[in-house]
């Protein structure tokens, strides 16, 4: 033994490609994303955080008076040229079969494997998509079973 330690190639991560002006655009989404909370919340332990509109007649927030937090509207849209795109730049495509890869861009694509899809499926689904060099968004955690 001389004490070497064989390193096991790691997958690459693939980049999506993006031009300059759709980099700066999903920055600039991130940059301005807004946390819309439900009208309360923050008063009352029993009403949750996620939104719903508020309909009071005399609510000062669906008035939009100063003070209050912002209300859910067109106006935050995410760009059109970046609308539906991931996070990381991929577009996101669901796959619930082996099949479904064939004429997926690794550049441009990226999959998320549906949550039906059992183990045995998902297994060959990893397989082919590593062949392919395609970025999956959720591998899971696999076991070798017996």
């Amino acid at each position: 033994m001389s004490g070497e330690v064989q390193q096991t190639e790691k997958p690459s991560i693939p980049k999506p490609e993006l031009s300059d002006r759709e980099r700066y655009l999903l920055r600039l989404r991130m940059e301005r994303r807004v946390k819309f909370v439900r009208q309360e919340s923050w008063r009352y332990v029993r009403v949750k955080d996620e939104w719903r509109r508020p309909r009071g007649v005399s609510s000062k927030m669906r008035r939009r008076m100063k003070g209050w937090p912002r209300m859910v509207s067109i106006g935050y849209g995410a760009p059109r040229a970046i609308k539906g795109l991931h996070p990381s730049g991929f577009r996101e495509i669901l796959v619930y079969s082996e099949k479904e890869l064939d004429g997926l861009n690794p550049h441009r694509d990226a999959i998320r494997i549906a949550h039906t899809v059992g183990m045995r499926k998902r297994k060959l689904i990893l397989e082919k998509a590593r062949q392919l060099g395609l970025k999956v968004l959720n591998p899971g955690i696999i076991t070798e079973v017996g």
